[in-house]
């Protein structure tokens, strides 16, 4: 083991110096590891029953699709060990709101709220495109030799095998996965669906909270970050300032290895509705109108209709799903929470229904 760096020096990790050692804490054998790990990328390469993912593509606005690479059981238990024992005991950058403990969407918006300005702007592909290099020196960076680093990045990383790319199911005929977009899901990179994934995505992205964090207090700006929402904000200073700054983030993110969605790009004035991650901010935090509107509406319909009818997104669970939402509301708006904290108390769940 290697020595730690600054206050990583003070975390408390297992000691791997070997991948033996590796393979032991992990409770499998070395050839185990060898074929979790696929450091070959012989597995990687297959969308057959002995690839360790399953894919599934989700429509997202403006044509566009959302890849969710989810590992199966035995490769999760192990990852999900990683993160426990591992990623979790590393400190991250206070502006870091997402997969956090303690932390929520409520506090990534709290700093923003009642602001002359809001910008928000988007990291295009935030999981994708954080290659295995990269988690490879952020595992050595934990004192991690090289062959325990190199392994550990293998059994967190996962490489799309090409026929899932060129094959969307529900796609228009036409549409085609951007080649860059497919490049890097191509080779090795942090699975959107993997349970390490977050964890490691938030210490990847450190470097760059310290970057924007430090640009905001030279402008007098709040800055947060939640996954990939990263949200900016401040009174008049700022506002004159919003399309510099704009620019400069931007470039910062560029620089740390990250790509901002000019599309999603937003500078959001007191006048207009200022949303953060479906959150209204303007004067105090609530729900959109047009969200209260349709889970009103769901409730409704709960109660004139059997419930399992509403279910149109397929939830496994949809009295805990909604459940969830008016908890949700409850913290943005008590008021309006409790309204359809009595709808809900009134549905009528069949047994063993949800």
């Amino acid at each position: 083991m290697g020595p730690r760096p600054g206050a990583l020096a003070r975390c408390v990790l297992p000691e791997l110096p070997t991948s033996a050692d590796l393979a032991a804490w992990l409770g499998i054998t070395i050839p185990e590891l060898e074929w979790y790990a696929d450091l070959r990328g012989m597995i990687g390469s297959s969308d057959g029953a002995l690839c360790h993912y399953h894919y599934k593509w989700i429509p997202k606005r403006h044509g566009d699709y959302r890849l969710i690479e989810s590992p199966k059981p035995r490769l999760s238990a192990i990852q999900t060990r990683i993160l426990r024992e591992i990623l979790d005991l590393i400190p991250t950058h206070e502006a870091a709101h997402g997969f956090r403990r303690g932390r929520s969407c409520l506090t990534y918006v709290a700093p923003h709220v009642g602001k002359l300005v809001v910008l928000r702007m988007d990291l295009h592909n935030f999981f994708g495109s954080i290659p295995f290099a990269r988690i490879n020196a952020l595992f050595k960076t934990l004192g991690y030799p090289e062959e325990t680093a190199k392994y550990l990045a293998g059994l967190c990383t996962n490489r799309l095998p090409a026929r899932v790319a060129l094959k969307i199911p529900g796609a228009d005929p036409g549409f085609v996965l951007p080649w860059p977009e497919c490049k890097k899901l191509n080779e090795r990179h942090l699975p959107q669906g993997a349970p390490t994934s977050p964890a490691l995505a938030n210490l990847c992205a450190l470097h760059l909270d310290f970057r924007l964090a430090a640009l905001a207090s030279k402008v007098n700006a709040d800055y947060t970050r939640y996954a990939d929402d990263l949200a900016f904000s401040g009174n008049e200073g700022v506002r004159r300032k919003i399309g510099d700054l704009s620019t400069t983030i931007a470039a910062i993110a560029l620089a740390e290895g990250f790509e901002v969605n000019f599309r999603k790009t937003r500078a959001m004035h007191k006048s207009d509705r200022q949303i953060l991650t479906g959150i209204v901010v303007n004067e105090r935090v609530n729900m959109q109108r047009n969200e209260y509107d349709r889970l009103k509406a769901t409730l409704y319909n709960c109660l004139r209709f059997d419930p399992d009818s509403q279910n149109r997104e397929g939830h496994r669970d949809f009295q805990a799903h909604l459940l969830g939402r008016v908890n949700h509301l409850k913290n943005l708006n008590q008021r309006r929470g409790a309204k359809l904290q009595a709808l809900l108390e009134r549905v009528e769940w069949q047994a063993g229904a949800g």
